[in-house]
């Protein structure tokens, strides 16, 4: 699929190599194109870079929890004081954390639970982008 035919850039935060690798690929076979980062430091970064060059990401998803690192409740925080207009999406395995059910309260658009699965991740991207 050429650059030009690309549904979207999506940014996807998760500290586990194998979740973001199956994150990105399912988004490849939906028509976005996935960049993965390890941590909320790297997603800011990565982020505020595409911002400042006029490329944006259309849409974030941020696990929420980033053992010994900075997760999506922080990170999102940065990236909406760099754009305002940043769309992110929380994600967890813990569908108990106050986030998950207040989403909008911490400045995400919404929520995707995991394990991501492909029917899930085309739903709501359909209903977001």
């Amino acid at each position: 699929m050429a650059e030009n035919d690309l549904k979207g850039k999506i940014l996807i935060l998760d500290d586990e190599e194998m979740v973001g690798e199956i994150a990105c690929q399912m988004l490849a076979h939906l028509g976005y194109q996935g960049v993965h980062v390890k941590d909320g430091v790297e997603a800011v970064a990565e982020y505020v870079r595409t911002f400042e060059a006029g490329t944006p990401y259309d849409l974030v998803i941020m696990d929420l929890t980033i053992p010994g690192g900075m997760g999506g409740k922080e990170a999102v925080t940065r990236i909406l004081a760099a754009d305002p207009g940043a769309r992110a999406l929380v994600s967890s395995g813990y569908s108990t954390d106050p986030i998950m059910t207040n989403y909008s309260e911490y400045g995400f658009v919404g929520v995707i639970k995991k394990p991501f699965d492909l029917a899930t991740i085309s739903e709501t991207l359909q209903a977001l982008l």
